[in-house]
């Protein structure tokens, strides 16, 4: 039987459309248990590849023969073997290319929406990471917000667009993922914007994001408003979009709120959380469309692989957004919180330009699920 690899963007697209799949991974069980490709209907097995080495006899009964099969692993080369092994025993199966690595930095483009005059609104979904970053398309002018350190990858998307990068936003300072916004700048002469309150200590120049700014990108008629709503940092930054997106950052998500103990301050900054959930948030119309910057799990996609719910549904359903006693709200953030993201501080430290890891040592570092939120 065949051999064949299956890519992350085939992958990406079963996820979305809820496509079946069964995956055989072969990573070490607590690597498996910690962090895995999620989809509805998705199924799995767990097997170390060591415990294959003599021969995959034992488990031919285990894979499914009316399902499509993928066989994963880190970073290609076990699967890859393992995959083989099965067809030789006459299995149809495929490997995941690249493996885990690869998945983490995929990046699916959705168009969220249309903005007025013409415009455009993408979200850029990294389905491996549960990140999400942005894309606004206006007269040939481009604006992100709080991308992914695959730079190439929103630079390739503007150039297919014929259109140019004058904006590059961070809505704070990340802890989970690096950033791609200072390079994406860098590389294209682009404005790098990033809230002065989170910035104390880098070590590069940024123009200071804070509460008020417009930005126009491409027709005047289309603004980035900046709203400061601190609390998972002390300088985090919303934007309202065309007065019909609200970008949360990493606040409010669709499932959870955002957690305010990255940088060690929780019992500091839980005040500041709560009162941008319940007093800045509340001023706002319900009818925005909430665009988070993280998403928890995988049925918070919509339909069309997008992570978006209005900011009114979010106040009926959301949890996190319902608390009514203050000392249940603090509770819920800074107990029993879930574990900090792999490498955080390193993370934090490259985000603030104090250390340039190579491209190895910051796949390294951001391996592994989000863990930005609280539910």
């Amino acid at each position: 039987m065949s051999v064949k690899a299956m890519n992350s963007k085939e992958v990406a697209r079963k996820v979305i459309e809820k496509k079946e799949l069964f995956i055989l991974d072969v990573r070490n069980e607590g690597d498996f248990a910690d962090w895995k490709i999620e989809g509805a209907n998705f199924d799995y097995f767990n097997i170390p590849y060591f415990e294959l080495l003599d021969g995959v006899e034992e488990i031919i009964d285990r894979i499914p023969a009316d399902k499509e099969v993928v066989v994963v692993c880190a970073k290609e080369g076990s699967s890859m073997m393992v995959a083989e092994m099965l067809s030789d025993e006459g299995l149809d199966v495929a490997y995941l290319e690249g493996g885990m690595k690869a998945w983490s930095e995929y990046l699916e483009p959705v168009k969220v929406g249309e903005l007025k005059d013409g415009g455009e609104l993408y979200q850029f979904v990294r389905l491996g990471k549960g990140c999400l970053s942005y894309m606004v398309v206006s007269n040939g002018e481009v604006a992100i917000i709080d991308a992914t350190r695959m730079a190439d990858v929103y630079v390739n998307f503007v150039k297919e667009i014929n259109a140019r990068i004058t904006h590059v936003f961070d809505t704070h300072l990340h802890a989970d993922h690096i950033s791609g916004g200072r390079k994406i700048a860098e590389a294209t002469g682009a404005t790098y914007w990033l809230p002065p309150k989170d910035a104390g200590e880098v070590v590069f120049e940024y123009a200071a994001l804070e509460g008020g700014n417009d930005v126009q990108i491409g027709n005047s008629t289309i603004n980035i408003h900046a709203l400061y709503s601190p609390g998972h940092t002390i300088g985090s930054t919303s934007f309202v979009i065309d007065e019909k997106y609200l970008l949360s950052g990493d606040i409010l998500f669709i499932d959870s709120i955002g957690r305010p103990d990255l940088a060690g301050l929780a019992e500091d900054w839980v005040g500041d959380l709560r009162e941008s959930l319940y007093k800045r948030y509340r001023e706002l119309s319900e009818e925005l469309i909430v665009l988070p910057a993280h998403f928890m799990i995988i049925e918070e996609l919509n339909e069309d692989g997008s992570v978006a719910r209005k900011l009114g549904t979010l106040f009926a359903e959301n949890h996190g957004l319902s608390i009514e006693d203050e000392n249940e709200f603090r509770s819920l953030v800074t107990e029993n919180l879930p574990p900090q993201p792999n490498a955080y501080q390193e993370i934090r430290e490259t985000n603030m330009g104090k250390i340039t890891p190579n491209e190895e040592k910051q796949r390294e570092m951001e391996i592994g699920p989000n863990r930005c939120a609280v539910r």
